[in-house]
């Protein structure tokens, strides 16, 4: 019976072995919104590091998180470092283009709970008296990752903290 087990784990490690080497090399998780503001309103917010407070739902995630900013108040150079609880671990942010009104990139280094290093793009299109905000996060995937892919899709577990986050930046930018 003993034999059997071992065998059976074997086989499965296996198989998730297998299974994440067929995962791609790279990651992207990307939603967007339609908000009725001006781009140059939804860009300021989301230019202003400390403004996120007001829209992220990693905020609202662990509210005691210590955050510590640096550099310009805003725009490229502004950064952010954060640690939290287990749902929002620790990490920093850094705006590394700032193109008012259009487009905001963002390197996003993760600490803990798991180490990453990946790129945050805004990018805002007028659209008559609404604007589109679309969010895209991107990375390499290593091995560890594609394992972990196997279990749970990078989209399904940061979408809907994409699409929150969205709503709340939306009902800020339409007061």
């Amino acid at each position: 019976m003993l034999k059997l087990i071992v065998l059976a784990v074997i086989v499965f490690v296996a198989v998730v072995l297998v299974l994440a080497s067929t995962k791609p090399d790279t990651f992207r998780v990307e939603r967007s919104a339609s908000i009725k503001a001006p781009p140059e309103k939804i860009f300021s917010i989301l230019n202003d590091l400390q403004q996120w407070k007001g829209w992220s739902a990693w905020e609202k995630m662990d509210p005691a998180m210590k955050k510590t900013f640096g550099g310009p108040a805003s725009g490229t150079g502004a950064s952010y470092e954060w640690q939290g609880n287990n749902k929002v671990g620790h990490g920093r942010m850094e705006i590394t283009e700032s193109t008012p009104p259009s487009r905001l990139v963002i390197r996003l280094d993760f600490f803990k709970p798991m180490e990453a290093h990946n790129l945050a793009e805004f990018t805002l299109r007028p659209n008559g008296e609404y604007t589109d905000v679309n969010w895209a996060m991107h990375g390499p995937s290593p091995f560890m990752s594609k394992v972990f892919q196997v279990f749970v899709s990078m989209d399904k577990m940061v979408g809907k903290d994409f699409e929150d986050s969205l709503a709340g930046l939306k009902t800020i930018a339409e007061k």
